[in-house]
């Protein structure tokens, strides 16, 4: 990966942020020496791979701006909207992962406690202090977690870092818990990976000094820049002060690249237009991509199919190869057979100037003549005759010999399709799993007549309808273990409803409780009114007796202190008996959570190891896979 090491040629820039609008339709200048590497200046902003790659994690946490105090910044999060988390807690292969890869940087790092994949599982509040602990010295060496309200200080500390999901509060208190730890593991994982990526920056910092303009490249591709450092370090400072455009930075940056790399303005044109017609060419290329989405789907079937044709040729050449071979030794025997006749003509010629030299030294009457021609024709008709004879049976061999190679094609194709079904169902070689010591292999020589398949019919039958019986005897056995476990499914289905139907009882208890609690309080609340309205009543009293009537005020008095401090009674033994029943409906609403709790995880755990052992034993296409291996089995035997 390189960095982008052009300078944008326009008056908008690029900061080392995330732009609140990008300009993607501008060029930047490039140099001579720099033609295989992307624009310096405007760094290329790629689009982001997930939704938390949008926002950018920060060591420093929140602060305001050095000068002005115009602008806050928390060093890319921007915004305080809630994200959702996209990573799958609730996959269990994703959550195996993040706790190997938690297990391997404690030991590869030394941790002081023992540890392993099995205790990671489920850990206890302590251990995960610990661990969080050992992790975050890696950041800051000096901390030590406090003893007391760890649950607000780890959340906060997640926060400070940049961690874009909340940690909650009372997760902190049940941290093995099967809802928490997901979340809590996949939150050690990002801090895992904000050491290492703390230590990497740490050991490859790029160091400039004052007369270092323009730095090497690194072992990563990465170019260093003090040049480019210095603008982005003023556009910060600006743009942390309010501003949203820097003209005269761009420029100035502008210039000094020109002079530095000696800018040619006719090549910017010429890659300007190269540029073009490469975004033009990717553009066209991602509307391929989007009309033909399983193009490389497609290309790998014709690859697939080229290959079986490859195939289908060579096995085809070869065919040719033997036929060719039967054919030249075929041609040898009529070269002899052409030999042969040669000398047969030979002979008749000299046969025929035999008879010439007498036809020529004797003479001949009508009749000889007559007769000689009426031979002569006769022998003409009868090599035509042979010579129809000769050709009919040069076609008749032909077509026997199409005949013959369609025949044979035909043999060795079911050949080769005995023989990949054998070796799919492991039966050859002899060595193969179940073959059990039987050579279940067909070899097949046309030279050594028609007969050549039979001595196959009883070296195999016998063999294979053993394997089919005992093929038979593990499906019956499969189909009882079947059963078995079925049964034992019900079963457990039974006692799960059975658990359920205790749970709902619990549930209603509780509910029972919770409204004997509210009927109470109403009771209290009444009592309360009824000893206001006494009270008031007596007060009302106490003052038609001050106003018209003396007699009997001492008494009054007394009667109305007896009520006081009987009402303060009651109203003291009231709250007591509130305050109890309320401490004792908090612990039976906690014991019976609990106690659901615990039923639940039971019966999931139940309930997870019973569909493990149904899929282990049950396999859905067991029976029919076994049935479709016998029928093939029987109908092999039969052809054979």
């Amino acid at each position: 990966m390189r960095r982008s090491s052009s300078t944008a040629g326009s008056s908008s820039r690029q900061s080392m942020m995330a732009l609140r609008v990008q300009d993607t339709n501008k060029m930047g200048l490039q140099t001579p020496q720099m033609k295989d590497r992307s624009t310096f200046g405007k760094l290329s902003m790629s689009k982001p791979t997930s939704g938390a790659s949008e926002r950018k994690v920060s060591c420093f946490g929140n602060r305001a701006s050095g000068a002005g105090g115009s602008r806050s910044s928390q060093f890319g999060v921007f915004g305080t909207e809630k994200i959702k988390d996209p990573r799958p807690l609730h996959d269990k292969t994703f959550i195996q992962q993040c706790i190997k890869k938690l297990c391997e940087f404690l030991v590869e790092n030394a941790y002081a406690h023992n540890v392993s994949m099995k205790s990671l599982q489920s850990p206890s509040v302590k251990d995960f202090l610990k661990i969080f602990t050992f992790i975050y010295k890696f950041l800051c060496p000096s901390y030590e977690l406090p003893d007391s309200k760890f649950e607000e200080e780890i959340p906060k500390v997640f926060k400070d870092l940049g961690y874009p999901f909340a940690l909650s509060k009372s997760s902190m208190y049940t941290v093995g818990a099967p809802h928490t730890w997901p979340q809590i593991v996949a939150a050690l994982c990002w801090l895992i990976d904000c050491v290492k990526l703390y230590n990497a920056i740490r050991e490859n910092a790029p160091s400039f000094d004052d007369r270092q303009s323009w730095g090497g490249e690194t072992d990563d591709g990465i170019v260093h820049n003090k040049l480019f450092m210095d603008y982005c370090v003023k556009c910060y400072d600006l743009f942390m002060k309010g501003r949203d455009t820097f003209e005269e930075l761009d420029a100035e940056v502008q210039s000094k690249l020109k002079d530095l790399f000696n800018i040619d303005p006719f090549q910017m044109e010429s890659l300007e237009a190269e540029n073009k017609r490469l975004q033009e060419e990717i553009a066209r290329l991602e509307k391929e991509k989007e009309s033909e989405p399983d193009r490389r789907v497609t290309l790998r079937n014709v690859k697939s199919s080229l290959q079986a044709d490859v195939q289908k040729f060579q096995a085809y050449l070869a065919n040719m190869k033997s036929h060719i071979s039967i054919l030249d030794q075929n041609l040898e025997s009529i070269n002899d057979e052409v030999e042969t006749a040669g000398v047969e003509v030979e002979a008749m010629k000299q046969e025929n100037a035999r008879l010439q030299h007498i036809l020529d030294n004797q003479k001949y009457s009508a009749a000889d003549i007559e007769r000689i021609n009426h031979e002569r024709n006769e022998l003409q008709q009868t090599i035509n005759k042979l010579n129809k004879e000769l050709q009919a049976e040069r076609d008749q061999m032909w077509n026997e010999e199409i005949k013959y190679a369609r025949n044979r094609d035909a043999i060795e194709m079911q050949l080769a399709e005995y023989h990949k079904l054998a070796r799919k169902l492991k039966l050859i070689p002899v060595s193969a799993e179940n073959s059990k010591g039987h050579d279940f292999k067909i070899q097949f020589n046309p030279d050594s007549g028609p007969n050549c398949l039979v001595k196959y019919r009883t070296q195999i039958k016998a063999p294979l309808m053993e394997i089919i019986n005992e093929t038979e005897e593990e499906i019956s056995k499969a189909t009882q273990r079947k059963i078995t476990v079925e049964d034992t499914l019900e079963q457990v289905t039974v006692m799960l409803e059975d658990k359920k139907r205790s749970v709902k009882m619990l549930t209603e208890e509780a509910e029972k409780l919770d409204d004997l609690y509210q009927q109470k309080l109403k009771e209290i609340e009444e009592e309360d009114k009824k000893c206001a309205n006494e009270l008031e009543s007596l007060k009302k009293h106490k003052q038609l007796l001050e106003s018209g009537v003396y007699d009997g005020l001492s008494e009054a008095t007394n009667e109305l202190h007896d009520h006081q401090r009987q009402y303060q009674v009651v109203l003291q033994t009231t709250t007591e008996e509130k305050r109890k029943i309320d401490a004792n409906l908090s612990r039976l609403i906690e014991t019976v959570a609990t106690h659901i709790e615990s039923i639940v995880k039971y019966l999931d755990e139940q309930k997870a190891r019973i569909y493990r052992d149904d899929e282990e034993f049950m396999p859905e296409d067991l029976l029919s896979n076994l049935t479709s291996i016998l029928d093939s089995y029987k109908k092999k035997a039969e052809s054979v």
